[in-house]
């Protein structure tokens, strides 16, 4: 598997300065917790899944949930268990033929409701685990994480390799009269069991619910003060330099055309700059409420967070396109890891436009290196527009 990967070899030398790497399951933790970008969740009673991999319908695919919980109805959830057996059955068979290889699958993840699911279905997976990278562990908090996770490190072996990806949902995290204390009490299960700890994901759809509020097309997560106040506790937490957690985004939930309240956010003038066809893309975008997804992930990427659940083929692109590095990041970020260990304590940019202090923003750098193995690294003068606007000349 790679980040754009479906790109043509001629496409790919013009617009990276450094391609993405590739990766399977079996990748560095390190970097495959930055590999799992724009994540897509597919419910367990879709008939089609197993298919849509072996065939890749999705090119832009990388990383994919089938769910168990909220996409499907209490009484569907054993017609769900069955179905998310024969998916991954026939997925593994695929891999045992040499139909698909394991550098074809996407990163692959169940999410139970419960510990108990979690024991209920690991024993009916069996052998189909080599196909699973893990598990997402929904309402995950000190009151039941350690359960989930004894479970995971019991099931992880010599032979079977398996992640979790925690989500931070419940009423202990949003209420502001529980939400440091459990937050401190949830690390120390998931520091004792880091490990295992893939992405810690936050469920602010589920955080809105308990408020009766739900963000429209034209704003993004960050306007709901009280989800922007909580994000703000949850990266503080699991955000610091010495833990090293990756952090994704909350999801974006719209994909449909509806009647614009606000001016959209997009600019004209990158898409201008590639003639008549980057208007029209950016037409597209604005039709189909991409520029609040956009918006979102700048945001996103400002506050330390990487990757993205989703809902939408349509939205991997633009997550992708958008945390692929610059130029200038890049060359900056090398700039700072070449001189930490010498005498140099501010270091004036390649691009004459700032001052790099090398202490300060270590960290930062280093993030930036693992995100350009990920998404890769653009040619100077090539932005996020050269991978959205695919029939285009990317020169300049």
């Amino acid at each position: 598997m790679k980040h754009f990967n479906f790109e043509t070899p001629e496409r790919l030398e013009k617009i990276f300065y450094k391609q993405p790497e590739s990766f399977t399951k079996y990748s560095e933790k390190e970097v495959l917790s930055y590999m799992v970008g724009a994540t897509l969740y597919m419910p367990a009673t879709k008939e089609s899944i197993a298919q849509d991999v072996i065939t890749k319908k999705f090119k832009e695919l990388v990383s994919m949930v089938i769910d168990l919980e909220d996409a499907v109805g209490d009484n569907q959830l054993e017609e769900a268990e069955e179905l998310l057996v024969k998916h991954l059955e026939t997925i593994y068979f695929a891999l045992e033929n040499h139909i698909i290889t394991i550098e074809d699958l996407p990163l692959i993840f169940v999410r139970v409701r419960t510990p108990e699911q979690l024991k209920r279905m690991n024993s009916k997976i069996g052998i189909f685990h080599k196909v699973l990278t893990g598990y997402v562990f929904p309402k995950f908090s000190h009151k039941n994480g350690r359960e989930f996770l004894e479970i995971i490190d019991a099931i992880n072996t010599e032979d079977t390799v398996l992640y979790a990806m925690p989500i931070l949902e419940s009423t202990e995290f949003i209420y502001k009269e529980d939400r440091l204390d459990s937050l401190l009490k949830t690390k120390e299960i998931i520091d004792e069991y880091s490990k295992y700890i893939l992405n810690i994901r936050v469920g602010c759809t589920d955080f809105c619910g308990l408020y009766g509020i739900r963000r429209n097309v034209d704003t993004t997560i960050y306007d709901v003060s009280i989800i922007r106040d909580c994000l703000a506790n949850i990266l503080n937490v699991f955000n610091r330099q010495n833990d090293g957690y990756v952090i994704s985004g909350p999801v974006w939930e719209y994909f449909s055309k509806e009647e614009r309240i606000l001016k959209p956010q997009l600019r004209v003038s990158p898409f201008e700059f590639r003639g008549n066809t980057g208007v029209k893309k950016r037409k597209e975008l604005l039709n189909e409420f991409l520029d609040g997804l956009i918006n979102e992930v700048i945001l996103d990427k400002l506050n330390g967070i990487v990757g993205k659940t989703i809902i939408h083929p349509t939205h991997i692109k633009p997550v992708h396109a958008l945390y692929t590095v610059t130029h200038e990041e890049y060359m900056d970020a090398m700039s700072i890891i070449n001189n930490a260990e010498g005498n140099v304590g501010v270091l004036k940019s390649q691009y004459q436009n700032k001052m790099n202090e090398v202490k300060p923003h270590y960290y930062w750098a280093k993030r930036i290196l693992l995100r350009a193995k990920a998404f890769g690294v653009y040619n100077e003068h090539q932005d996020y527009t050269s991978l959205l606007i695919e029939d285009v000349k990317v020169n300049r």
